[in-house]
């Protein structure tokens, strides 16, 4: 029987339950079941459901799932402000450890893979973000242009440029801040502080789907997208004062969909290249997250009644509820 949200189930031994795989494949269905069923809450591992006002194209938790099962992860930032993969291990570690004081189970979900990397081994022990200098580089950006920066970055830390695409905004400004504020490069501080085994004990649950029925609901989900409300939401969020160049606006949906606004393209295509982005998207997060150690693999039936009942059955027991 599912444990109400406010009960208080048996501890388990600290674990963490996570849910990893391809968008769209029900990862968040599965762990709303989880919760319910050992008592958990959600704990969201996503870089764009971080921000309040991103709902239409992120498959935000609605109101009624999170009257049902506590969500956590969600709605931390303003559109506008530039969220750090250093930003969301904090944030995510203090939930965690308050969803442990309550002797409930954390479920991580969702499928940004370098967020779940970095809350689980950890991240690189660099310099907190320094304002006077990130506005310094914004402003040298917007006169010279973000290629500007990765050629500035290639004369103090090679290697992190070699990584780092030209037009990447956000990262080029963290590492060249990086690099100022300790007078080491990002490079030499990751080759600093290798990364080893897990800092989370946990039990991590892969689902997987035969791709051409994953690619229809792909499909499917971006139309619904739009046809609720994702252009409007884009328009909002420029009223408000986000500017088009936030990283808000590199989210999949939303980039099409202020192409669209622009008049770069008409409704159809920016839907269409929604899709394929998507799913190649959800090919880069297969690759991924095959890599991931101790992930237990299984395969959905998208039609199936019972398509959640053996990864359930095999979370319980590695939880000790089996």
């Amino acid at each position: 029987m599912p444990n109400p949200v406010g009960a208080a189930p048996a501890r388990y031994s600290d674990r963490l339950l996570v849910v990893v795989g391809p968008t769209a494949v029900g990862k968040s269905e599965f762990a709303l079941l989880a919760c319910e069923r050992f008592g958990g809450e959600v704990v969201s591992v996503d870089s764009m459901q971080v921000y309040r006002g991103l709902d239409r194209g992120t498959a935000k938790p609605t109101p009624e799932v999170r009257g049902r099962v506590p969500h956590h992860g969600i709605d931390l930032a303003d559109p506008g402000r530039d969220f750090s993969l250093g930003d969301f291990v904090r944030a995510a570690g203090r939930v965690i450890d308050s969803i442990r004081g309550r002797s409930r189970l954390p479920v991580l979900v969702g499928g940004t893979g370098l967020y779940l990397r970095g809350l689980l081994k950890g991240i690189v022990e660099a310099p907190r973000r320094q304002e006077a200098i990130r506005a310094r580089l914004l402003d040298l950006a917007g006169r010279r242009g973000t290629p500007h920066l990765h050629r500035l970055l290639r004369r103090v830390d090679r290697e992190a440029a070699a990584r780092l695409p030209a037009g990447d905004r956000q990262r080029l400004v963290r590492a060249l801040e990086v690099c100022f504020a300790s007078r080491r490069g990002l490079s030499e501080l990751i080759r600093a502080s290798p990364f080893g085994a897990d800092r989370y004990a946990s039990a991590k649950i892969g689902l997987s789907m035969e791709r051409a029925a994953l690619y229809r609901i792909i499909d499917a989900r971006v139309e619904r997208f739009f046809a609720a409300g994702l252009l409007e939401e884009v328009q909002g969020l420029l009223r408000g004062g986000c500017p088009e160049t936030a990283n808000a606006f590199k989210a999949i949906g939303y980039h099409e969909a202020l192409r669209h606004l622009r008049g770069e393209m008409d409704l159809r295509e920016a839907i269409a290249l929604t899709q394929r982005s998507t799913r190649r998207y959800a090919k880069r997060q297969w690759t991924w997250f095959r890599k991931e150690e101790g992930v237990t693999w299984f395969t959905v039936d998208p039609s199936g009644p019972d398509r959640f009942s053996e990864p359930l059955a095999h979370a319980a027991r590695a939880l000790g509820r089996g």
